[in-house]
C-alpha cells in the first residue's frame, strides 16, 4: 500500500487564494478582454401560444446587439443581450422584471410583446429607473400613465382600432359586425376601440363576446355569431386563438370577411388556419420591411443568423434594441466615456431624435409614444405569409 502524499494546508490555502484573486482581477468587469459589461435584457414570450412573435423580438434584438458590438468595444464596453421568457404571463413578467432590475449590469429592456405583461412589469422598471422600449405594446395605458422609463416604437390601440373600423365600414362596407375578444389588456382594449369607432361610423354591433386565452373549441361563440348574420367578424387577441376562430368559423360556412389586429400578424396564423385564412384582414402596427432595399438586406442578415424568415416583429425587435443602443451610447458620451447610470440612460433614450430604423423612424413624445408610428392593413388572399398590404395609415 502506497503512502499518500500530504499537501500542507498552507500551500492549499495559498493556491486557492491565488486562484480567487486571479479570477477576481481578470473577471471583475465580467466581459471579454477586461471590458465593462453592459446588458440589455429582453422580455417576450419564448414559449406558449405567442412564442412565434416573442422569438422574433428576441432574435431581432440579438442581431442588433451583435451588429453594434464593435462600436461599444471601441469604447471599452462589452454589450450583451440577456433574454427572458415572460410566457405572455403578467406574473412571470413581473418576476422576471425583479430579477432584471436586481442585475446592476442591465441598463435597458427590450419588451414586451403583450400589453397585459408590459403594464405591470414596467411598474418594476419605473421603481428602479430602468428604461424600457416596447416593440409591440399597443394598449393606451402603457404610456398614458406618464412613466419616465416607458416608451414604445409602435402605434397605440386608439389609433389601430379606429383605423380598422374605418376600413371595415368604409372600404368593406360592413354594416353588421360581431366582435370577439380575448379579455386581455391588449385584446379587449383593441376590440373596444374598434367597436366604439365602428358604432360612430354607423355600423351595428350585433354581438360583443369574450373568450378565454388557451381555449381550443370556439363553436359556441361562432354559432352565436352566425345566428346574427353579420357582414364581418372582428377579433381582438393573438393568433393562438384567432387562427382557430377563423378555421372553425369557415367550417361553419361563415365566408364573410374576418378582421383582427396585429396579434394575427404571424406566419403561425397561416399554419393554424390554412386555406381558411383567405378573406381575412388584419390591422398591424408592423410594416412589411421587405418593401425597401434596407429591409430586404435585414431579412437576409436575419435568415443568415437564425435560419428563419422574418416575422412581423423581427425588425421591430431590432429597431427597439438599436434605439436603446443609441441611447446608451449617447449616455456614455455625455458621461465622458464612463459607464452611465440607469437614470442617465433613461433620459438619453427618451431624447433619441429621428432615429432611422429598419422598420420605422423613431422620436418619442413626452409620454414615450413614437411620433412616426403607423398602422398597416393587410389582406390574406391565399394561405401564405406575409399577407398583401391593402393600406398604410399615418398616426
Amino acid at each position: 500500500m502506497k503512502m499518500k502524499k500530504i499537501i500542507p494546508f498552507f500551500a492549499v490555502a495559498v493556491f486557492v487564494f491565488g486562484m480567487i484573486s486571479a479570477c477576481s482581477s481578470s473577471g471583475s468587469s465580467g466581459g471579454s478582454d477586461g471590458k465593462t459589461v453592459i446588458k440589455i435584457a429582453s422580455q417576450s414570450p419564448l414559449s406558449g401560444g405567442s412564442a412565434t412573435l416573442g422569438d422574433a423580438i428576441r432574435n431581432g434584438a440579438q442581431l442588433a446587439i451583435k451588429e453594434h458590438k464593435k462600436e461599444f468595444a471601441d469604447k471599452g464596453f462589452d454589450i450583451q443581450l440577456a433574454p427572458y421568457d415572460d410566457q405572455a404571463d403578467p406574473k412571470k413578467g413581473v418576476a422576471n422584471a425583479q430579477l432584471i432590475t436586481a442585475d446592476e449590469k442591465v441598463l435597458a429592456v427590450v419588451g414586451h410583446l403583450n400589453s397585459g405583461v408590459g403594464i405591470p412589469s414596467s411598474e418594476v422598471y419605473e421603481k428602479n429607473n430602468l428604461v424600457m422600449v416596447s416593440p409591440g405594446n399597443t394598449a393606451t395605458e402603457v404610456t398614458d400613465r406618464g412613466l419616465k422609463t416607458v416608451n414604445r416604437i409602435v402605434a397605440r390601440d386608439d389609433f389601430q382600432g379606429p383605423a380598422g373600423a374605418d376600413f371595415a365600414v368604409k372600404t368593406l362596407k360592413a354594416k353588421k359586425i360581431f366582435v370577439i375578444q380575448d379579455k386581455t389588456a391588449y385584446g379587449s382594449g383593441l376590440a373596444e376601440q374598434f367597436r366604439d369607432h365602428a358604432k360612430e361610423l354607423g355600423a351595428q354591433i350585433v354581438g360583443y363576446e369574450g373568450i378565454t386565452v388557451g381555449e381550443k373549441d370556439f363553436n359556441g361563440v361562432i354559432s352565436q355569431a352566425a345566428s346574427k348574420k353579420p357582414d364581418l367578424v372582428y377579433f381582438g387577441g393573438v393568433y393562438a386563438e384567432g387562427a382557430l376562430i377563423i378555421k372553425q368559423a369557415r367550417a361553419k360556412g361563415m365566408d364573410i370577411p374576418i378582421m383582427g389586429g396585429d396579434g394575427l400578424d404571424s406566419s403561425s396564423t397561416v399554419e393554424i388556419a390554412g386555406d381558411a385564412v383567405k378573406n381575412v384582414y388584419i390591422t398591424s402596427v408592423a410594416g412589411d420591411v421587405t418593401k425597401t432595399d434596407k429591409g430586404q438586406d435585414f431579412a437576409k442578415r436575419y435568415k443568415d443568423a437564425f435560419n428563419k424568415n422574418i416575422e412581423s416583429y423581427s425588425a421591430y425587435g431590432y429597431d427597439t434594441a438599436a434605439v436603446l443602443l443609441q441611447g446608451i451610447m449617447d449616455a456614455i458620451n455625455n458621461n465622458d466615456g464612463k459607464l452611465p447610470t440607469r437614470q442617465q440612460v433613461t433620459d438619453a433614450v427618451r431624447n433619441v431624435n429621428d432615429y432611422e430604423g429598419i422598420a420605422t423612424k423613431v422620436s418619442f413624445d413626452d409620454k414615450g409614444d413614437n411620433k412616426y408610428a403607423k398602422v398597416f392593413i393587410y389582406k390574406f388572399d391565399k394561405a401564405s405569409y406575409p399577407a398583401s398590404q391593402a393600406a398604410e395609415i399615418n398616426q
